[in-house]
């Protein structure tokens, strides 16, 4: 089942990991990386393995430090045994970084059903790569990118304009990094929306990026959560379109069929497929327009 939301929460913090199980997120996503200073990443690790050890609504991954780091074996090595659904690597520059993620994986005893979300485009060397080599992995499940690192690493002061829309490098990051998951058939996830009073501006974002192919979107609070599964759940005509494409192309058999006057054809069929599976991941079956 496709995953919309993927909601951040400190992995220092055992009050808001059981506060998120409430939140409805598709999944959550364990934070040992960014949202724990250094002195507290021994008892995240231990906070973060228990937690796993309950039973939850939803998967949990659990994001580790980068490579580079020197932290990753122990982030991994303290969580294996817990069980996560998988695990979430930052500033991951291409696949040799998801080969040492998953060797460190397999080192721990991890199954290889555990799967690997990489953040893709934190760096310059990151972007670059996107296009120019093949990401795909047998661990590798999904793709998402960021813009506040790369800023950091193109020397920016800002990735969003006055207007609220990204400036034009973090565009092209967000659309490489797009082509690529889709080029290694793996989910590709939106970045976050980091004004979570804003919801506006999340629902038009979130709206936008689920028009343009991407699977689901990172957040940042639990308010967000509702705002980016009613943006991705298709509409109730946007469903039945879809039906009614399916039984088409199944009824003509080979390959093109009609409906509405309109020529089909595998393309078609393809979209139609891609609306019905997001509206299968809808938990609450609310639909819009």
């Amino acid at each position: 089942m496709s995953i919309l939301s993927y909601l951040f929460v400190p992995g220092d913090s055992a009050r808001k990991m059981e506060k998120a199980l409430e939140s409805g997120a598709g999944a959550l996503i364990l934070d040992l990386e960014d949202a724990v200073g250094p002195d507290a990443k021994g008892a995240a690790r231990e906070l973060v393995a228990a937690f796993l050890g309950k039973p939850a609504p939803m998967p949990r991954l659990v994001r580790v430090n980068a490579l580079d780091t020197g932290l990753t074996e122990a982030d991994v090595a303290a969580t294996a045994g817990a069980g996560p659904a998988g695990y979430v690597l930052p500033k991951a520059e291409g696949r040799d970084d998801i080969e040492a993620l998953s060797r460190l994986m397999d080192r721990h005893g991890v199954a290889a059903e555990c799967g690997i979300l990489v953040i893709a485009t934190e760096t310059v060397r990151a972007v670059r790569g996107l296009l120019g080599q093949d990401w795909s992995h047998p661990r590798l499940t999904g793709m998402a990118w960021g813009g506040e690192d790369l800023a950091a690493d193109l020397g920016a002061t800002a990735n969003r304009g006055p207007d609220g829309h990204y400036h034009s490098p973090f565009r092209f990051a967000r659309d490489a990094m797009l082509f690529a998951a889709k080029s290694a058939g793996v989910a590709a996830i939106d970045s976050v929306f980091t004004d979570f009073r804003d919801e506006a501006g999340l629902a038009a974002e979130a709206q936008t990026a689920a028009a343009c192919g991407f699977d689901g979107k990172l957040a940042i609070h639990p308010a967000q959560v509702a705002p980016i599964h009613h943006a991705y759940t298709p509409t109730d005509a946007q469903i039945d379109w879809a039906r009614r494409v399916v039984s088409a192309m199944a009824q003509a058999g080979d390959g093109v069929a009609r409906l509405d006057g309109k020529m089909l054809d595998r393309p078609h069929l393809k979209q139609a497929q891609a609306i019905l599976k997001r509206a299968e991941a809808t938990d609450d079956g609310s639909r819009s327009g």
